[in-house]
């Protein structure tokens, strides 16, 4: 199959580079040869919509959440990649976030996010904000309820961090795909991705709560694409809630371009599946004719 135009990449992290810890930092920059181009993307949104157009991309969702313990993100990151996003959004998603551990008045912020800022999706981010994603209905983290009912009601979608994490301090067992299943049976409007879908350790648990509920998604980012058949066989089961995404530039992936090549030339999967995952599933997540920051 050849590189087909109009790829969204649903999780590319463009994020405020000055508040990031120093070993978060490092991790991440570690032995690679493109850390200026990282740091110049992340000040310049024209230039990073030239590196995605070389690349084959035509849009990207950029991810920004609230972690101000272990990656250092507090809530200007919000305010920061809504400008971002306002630079191009024809071409930019901003996926923001917040940590209701860390804010006053849940309510509020998440009518500043929906409504002001027009955020175009919520990150939820567990092993790196140290809460279960059904840590409302345990009752460790009440507000969280408030998280999922804002964005059913303004229908903006939620992607939650399923599988581990290598950041130091991150709880990688907070991770579990099954959490959310409590979330698609509270919210069952609420449309949810689940990021990276369960790797290395819950590709089947990911694989049942997503085909389980109508409303969840999965999202392959920062799953090498030659593992994926051994890893999700039957993965063109869910043909139409598969999204493609990167998790660019986290540790060990370098070429955007790359890794489409290489899920394209997968003979597992047809060609109508691989066109759906990388240009007609984003579409069905965030329709063109509704690009939230563009008013």
């Amino acid at each position: 199959m050849n590189i087909p135009t109009g790829i969204t990449d649903v999780h590319v992290h463009i994020q405020p580079w000055q508040q990031i810890r120093e070993h978060a930092r490092d991790t991440i920059e570690h032995g690679r040869e493109d850390v200026d181009d990282i740091l110049r993307f992340q000040s310049d949104p024209l230039a990073f919509r030239e590196h995605l157009h070389q690349q084959g991309l035509q849009r990207a969702a950029l991810i920004n959440y609230v972690s101000p313990q272990l990656m250092g993100f507090d809530a200007s990151c919000n305010d920061w990649i809504a400008e971002y996003r306002n630079a191009d959004p024809s071409t930019y998603f901003a996926w923001g976030g917040i940590h209701p551990g860390f804010c006053e008045d849940v309510p509020a912020e998440m009518h500043r996010l929906l409504v002001e800022l027009k955020i175009d999706g919520i990150k939820i981010h567990p092993p790196h904000q140290e809460f279960a994603a059904n840590a409302y209905a345990t009752g460790e983290l009440p507000a969280l309820r408030e998280v999922y009912a804002a964005c059913e009601e303004h229908d903006v979608p939620v992607m939650i961090h399923t599988g581990t994490s290598v950041f130091q301090g991150a709880r990688s067992r907070l991770g579990d795909p099954m959490h959310v299943d409590d979330i698609a049976i509270d919210f069952p409007k609420l449309r949810v991705v689940l990021a990276h879908a369960g790797r290395p350790l819950w590709y089947e648990e990911a694989f049942f709560v997503a085909r389980r509920h109508p409303n969840l998604f999965l999202e392959l980012s920062g799953i090498p694409p030659k593992q994926l058949p051994e890893r999700l066989p039957r993965l063109e089961l869910l043909h139409d809630r598969v999204l493609w995404g990167t998790d660019w530039p986290s540790p060990g992936v370098r070429d955007l371009r790359r890794n489409i090549e290489t899920f394209c030339s997968l003979p597992l999967y047809s060609d109508a599946f691989k066109h759906a995952v990388l240009v007609e599933n984003p579409q069905r997540l965030w329709p063109l004719r509704q690009i939230r920051g563009a008013d």
